[in-house]
């Protein structure tokens, strides 16, 4: 790697994975190269990252020795969980342990962990504001990855805990963007009042995360959050209304509400967006836009993201 510094990025062929390793790519004088962690090294996604000079090794997180080999070598590594694919946040915590584990056994350098709240700091199973999910869990995605905060920081394994945002990118892949009515009109489904929204591109996550790994030590043994916006949900729809070309409506449907919309998830995602909001001023605190820009000074704003995906955003 001629005397580079190796990131190695699980979840290399996802959305925040993605953006990190082409962030080290694009900046040939970077002092980095990376090395893309897949668990199918002959995907079309992984080939594609072969092909613009990623170095693509497949280990599998559930393999703590596996992954303990593929980090071999490297100064730091970038690691993401997939609550999504699984619904199983005991399975995350499985997984980051893995992970935390294999990097402590590499030696590795520099970790960031790509994380979020433990809601149940704020919101205790006792608390019947929203409902308690999967028995121990207010919100499930969430609260898994803040428990596991402890592991890396136990392990001694030098960490950044990245706090992440809202994918504006779950307007296309996650079912999110504005639906049509039986009278033609679009709406934009938000269940948070009139309380700002932290939001990213997901490519911007792992930009963002380059900005981390260029400075150096400087954010070892801290917490950073990052967004490209905050805005309220009436903002997003008439950002959405403009890149659209019609109007868009926002719904501001109560948590409680969301919740019984029946698809997978939606009691998760009730609850979250409920802590957003009940929680609005300190989510936000902690994402902070200035510091987000000074690490990724390409970082997008809503409009931006919008310019380049609307034609994207099925509208059914």
């Amino acid at each position: 790697m001629n005397g580079k510094k190796i990131i190695a990025v699980v979840g290399a062929t996802g959305a925040q994975g993605g953006g990190l390793v082409r962030a080290i790519l694009d900046d040939p004088n970077g002092g980095f190269a990376v090395r893309a962690i897949t668990r199918d090294v002959n995907s079309d996604k992984a080939r594609e990252l072969a092909r613009l000079g990623a170095e693509v090794v497949t280990a599998d997180v559930n393999d703590e020795g596996g992954l303990t080999k593929a980090l071999q070598g490297a100064h730091g590594a970038y690691f993401v969980t997939f609550f999504w694919d699984h619904f199983s946040p005991e399975k995350e915590l499985a997984h980051a342990t893995n992970m935390a584990r294999a990097a402590k056994a590499a030696g590795l350098k520099h970790v960031i962990w790509s994380t979020l709240e433990d809601t149940r700091r704020w919101v205790p199973l006792s608390d019947d504001r929203m409902p308690t999910l999967m028995g121990k869990y207010k919100v499930p995605h969430f609260d898994a990855k803040g428990e596991a905060d402890k592991v890396f920081i136990e392990s001694g394994v030098p960490t950044t805990l990245l706090l992440t945002s809202f994918y504006w990118d779950n307007l296309v892949y996650f079912g999110m963007g504005p639906k049509r009515g039986s009278d033609g009109g679009l709406t934009f489904t938000l269940p948070m009042d009139d309380k700002k929204l932290p939001g990213i591109a997901a490519e911007d996550i792992g930009r963002c995360a380059y900005g981390i790994f260029k400075s150096g030590p400087a954010y070892i043994g801290k917490t950073v959050g990052i967004a490209g916006e905050h805005l309220t949900g009436g903002q997003m729809a008439d950002a959405l209304g403009r890149a659209l070309g019609q109007r868009v409506s926002h719904n501001a449907v109560p948590p409680e509400v969301y919740r019984s919309f029946g698809f997978p998830g939606a009691e998760d995602l009730g609850n979250m967006f409920q802590f957003k909001r009940d929680f609005n001023d300190a989510f936000c605190r902690v994402r902070d836009l200035k510091l987000s820009r000074s690490l990724n000074p390409a970082l997008k704003t809503f409009d931006a993201w919008l310019a380049e995906n609307s034609a994207r955003i099925p509208l059914e």
